[in-house]
């Protein structure tokens, strides 16, 4: 009997430590137009969808504490991968993909890492009209080069 018990104590604390290896991460996404896009799919290993967007641009996903990259995508969105840094709420802008005709892709890069770099601005913008909750994002992103590699560029 006394072994059962033991037993049954070690089982109980080994399935609370299962479950607290996980964390919850709240937040919003926009479009570089401050519009709302719902359904954003939400993913880790950019495969494992872990949640998607609300009708109201929020979102509220559990993932593993090992996991510190996410990935969103959306129809006509361009794939953003975000590095977590803080336990804060994620507040993200997304860019709005597009079609370049007749220029080369270094020219192609070059006009995107231009739209890339107001994101932050746009990001400002949010806060003071009221929309995100935080000024500056409290996450890592990188510009990331569709066409061209590091030593190409």
């Amino acid at each position: 009997m006394k072994r059962l018990l033991i037993l049954f104590i070690v089982f109980t604390a080994s399935v609370c430590s299962l479950y607290s290896q996980n964390k919850t991460i709240k937040g919003r996404v926009l479009s570089e137009h401050l519009d709302i896009l719902t359904g954003t799919s939400i993913m880790i290993n950019d495969t494992v969808e872990v949640g998607r967007v609300d009708m109201n641009g929020f979102f509220q996903i559990d993932i593993p504490i090992s996991k510190k990259r996410i990935t969103f995508r959306f129809l006509g969105v361009e794939p953003t991968t975000i590095e977590l840094v803080d336990d804060c709420n994620i507040e993200v802008v997304l860019m709005l993909s597009s079609t370049y005709d007749f220029i080369s892709p270094r020219r192609v890069d070059r006009k995107r890492k231009k739209r890339y770099k107001k994101l932050p601005e746009i990001h400002k913008q949010a806060f003071e009209k009221g929309i995100f909750e935080t000024e500056n994002a409290c996450y890592k992103r990188e510009f990331e080069s569709l066409y061209l590699s590091d030593r190409e560029r």
